[in-house]
């Protein structure tokens, strides 16, 4: 049943992308550790990357699973794994033991340490920090550094709601 679920949610970021968008980036990304891995660390992958060991890629749309992966560009789509890192602009649903966005996070962030320097959306977690909120955290520690209820507040802190 589960396979069948993963499957199915493949299938449909799949085919919520653009033709064009598929055409000029590499699909499918398949890394040991970078640089050991299918598209190089400088181009973006559109569909699914799935990193073994350490992915790096510019720039995502997708499905992204692995051990550590990190994205130097905007990610766009499903992130499953350790450590998720996105250095820019996260869109969609960030889910890791450590989930790291240094950007502006729009969406859910789901993970024991959930990181971001502009939440607008949901970060659930036992330690969630952002620098502004537009949205909710939930966790054992919430931290808003400005424009939220309290700075530190446990359990549930929100902000620009």
């Amino acid at each position: 049943m589960k396979t069948h679920v993963f499957i199915l949610i493949i299938a449909c970021v799949i085919m919520l992308l653009p033709a064009t968008s598929i055409a000029k980036d590499g699909p499918v990304q398949l890394s040991l550790f970078t640089p050991v891995q299918i598209v190089p660390e400088n181009e973006s992958v559109t569909a699914f990357r799935l990193s073994l060991i350490y992915g790096s890629n510019a720039n995502m749309t997708g499905f992204d699973f692995g051990l550590v992966t990190k994205t130097s560009g905007e990610f766009k789509g499903i992130q499953w794994g350790f450590v998720g890192m996105v250095q820019n602009n996260f869109t969609g649903w960030q889910s890791n033991f450590v989930s790291l966005t240094n950007g502006s996070m729009q969406g859910l962030q789901t993970a024991f340490y959930n990181s971001s320097d502009h939440l607008s959306g949901l970060q659930f977690g036992l330690i969630n920090n952002t620098g502004t909120i537009k949205g909710i955290q939930l966790g054992l520690i919430n931290l808003i550094k400005t424009g939220g209820f309290m700075p530190i507040f446990p359990i549930v802190n929100w902000g620009g709601l």
